[in-house]
């Protein structure tokens, strides 16, 4: 069951006004739902309420966005896509926000994705995406509703073997998935790119970084090349919906064993599997 609402009520359609429409100017959650229950709920919030302060956006209360997905009756549902979006509301044309926002809430919901079993069990083959990912520190980290460079480098492949595309930014850094966060392991270290100047910081992300703390598994974000990739010995991909995709192999790069050691480990810790 799809269901819409915008600002309490169930709705279709947006004031053309809306700057969202014209600028992009907002920001997106979306939640896995497993009975009604939104896994990672206070990581999203927190997330959430970061963007909402950075684009001085005024956030919607911690009990309202509850009293939504609590709307949405998902309660019988055993898995489903919730999407939250916070828009800056209807303004005036030219870039200038209005002097008082009134935000405007959307809420979505979507069916769990159909997704090949062995995506999680046995790995996904990547490949790696032309367009790079934007350099904005202020705007990292964040799931604002300017998603070009992902429309792009998504739009770069159409193999149904090949399930995600890897990016860099602008600069040649490792940054991340089209739609996921990526990790590889050498030596028994984990090690992630940073996201302090591009790319968005994923709730399963921030879920396993804290799993391997616990697990003793030493993990280090950093600047990194692709050909870090080459090192190597087991590589993985983060997201909300998807859970943990292991690696099998990068088109131009090689084949890797799927899923290793550490992450079955982080599999266990993180999601029960």
């Amino acid at each position: 069951m799809t269901v819409l609402r915008i600002d309490g009520q169930p709705a279709d359609c947006l004031p053309l006004g809306d700057r969202a429409l014209h600028y992009g100017d907002g920001l997106f959650e979306t939640i896995a739902v497993f009975y009604g229950e939104p896994r990672h709920w206070e990581r999203h919030l927190r997330r959430l309420y970061l963007g909402c302060e950075r684009l001085n956006i005024p956030a919607p209360s911690a009990p309202v966005l509850r009293a939504e997905v609590d709307a949405c009756a998902l309660a019988s549902t055993p898995k489903a896509v919730l999407k939250l979006i916070i828009t800056r509301g209807s303004g005036g044309r030219g870039y200038r926000p209005p002097e008082r926002a009134e935000p405007r809430l959307i809420v979505s919901t979507h069916p769990w994705p159909d997704y090949p079993a062995h995506y999680t069990t046995s790995g996904v083959r990547v490949r790696f995406c032309r367009t790079p990912l934007s350099v904005q520190p202020h705007l990292a980290g964040l799931k604002h509703l300017n998603r070009l460079d992902q429309v792009l480098a998504r739009s770069e492949w159409d193999d149904p073997e090949v399930a995600e595309g890897l990016m860099v930014d602008t600069e040649g850094h490792l940054i991340s998935g089209t739609q996921s966060n990526l990790f590889w392991a050498v030596g028994g270290r984990l090690y992630t790119p940073s996201l302090g100047r591009s790319g968005i910081a994923g709730t399963l992300r921030e879920a396993l970084i804290e799993a391997a703390s616990h697990l003793g598994i030493p993990c280090r974000m950093g600047e990194f090349r692709p050909k870090a990739l080459h090192q190597a010995e087991e590589l993985l991909l983060t997201n909300g919906i998807i859970g943990i995709w292991p690696i099998q192999g990068i088109d131009g790069v090689g084949e890797f064993h799927a899923p290793g050691p550490i992450t079955r480990r982080l599999s266990e810790a993180v999601l029960g599997h």
